[in-house]
């Protein structure tokens, strides 16, 4: 009985051999290999629009366009108010009369109680204070100025009289020969011109050293020893004239 169960089981093992050995590959061929490329298809309806990328850089900047035409022109504005001109001058006259008083008050404040003396462009002090000349000339400019020099006769008849005026009988002013004997210098370094203020005589050098100079009371200028203490004018302009201190 056992015998023949092998030999049935031995015969079904040799049928399945023989089917997948003869149709094996043929049924596997059917089923897995592609088939022939097919033809090509119609083209499809075309898609929705696709969302919108991020903006591009900036370009660069494009020429100048061509200048338009010229617009029409605008409506006409409407009538000013009249001004009452007469009144309004009225007004700026009178403060001009007020800014000509404040002047001459200020003027008055400075030449009689301040004691200075002044030209469209100068102020001019005399200090009382008996220095030699190189000190008289180091106190101007520490004040802002330096030592007066009168380079045309207005000038020097103007610090004439300031001086007379002052009880004074001479003052140092800002010229001397201390570089060259004989050639007389501003202390700005300009020499003297058209204009010189000279007494008879003079400059005579007859103390060997007069090499600066003074001036009288009358105007007149001589050449004296730069040690000798007297007092002195200094010279300011008026752009300048807030520096100079007054004692």
């Amino acid at each position: 009985m056992d015998n023949q169960k092998l030999t049935g089981n031995l015969l079904l093992l040799l049928l399945f051999q023989h089917f997948i050995f003869n149709y094996g590959t043929e049924v596997c061929s059917n089923t897995i290999l592609p088939g022939m490329k097919g033809e090509q298809g119609g083209k499809g309806d075309e898609g929705e629009e696709g969302k919108m990328g991020k903006m591009g850089p900036p370009g660069l900047k494009g020429d100048k366009g061509v200048k338009g035409i010229e617009g029409p022109p605008g409506f006409k504005g409407k009538p000013g108010i009249t001004c009452d001109c007469g009144r309004y001058r009225k007004v700026v006259g009178q403060m001009d009369i007020n800014i000509s008083k404040l002047k001459n008050s200020v003027k008055f404040v400075k030449n009689v109680i301040l004691g200075v003396k002044e030209t469209d462009e100068k102020v001019y002090l005399i200090v009382k204070e008996a220095k030699k000349y190189k000190e008289a000339l180091i106190n101007c400019r520490l004040r802002g100025g330096t030592l007066a020099m009168p380079k045309d006769e207005d000038t020097n008849s103007l610090i004439a009289s300031y001086v007379s005026q002052a009880g004074l009988t001479r003052v140092f002013i800002g010229l001397h020969d201390s570089d060259k004997e004989g050639q007389f210098v501003y202390v700005d370094g300009t020499p003297l011109q058209n204009y010189t203020g000279w007494s008879p005589g003079e400059p005579n050098n007859a103390f060997v050293n007069e090499n600066c100079v003074e001036m009288e009371n009358t105007g007149f200028w001589n050449d004296v020893e730069c040690d000798l203490t007297i007092y002195f004018v200094c010279e300011f302009w008026k752009k300048r004239r807030a520096a100079a201190t007054v004692t």
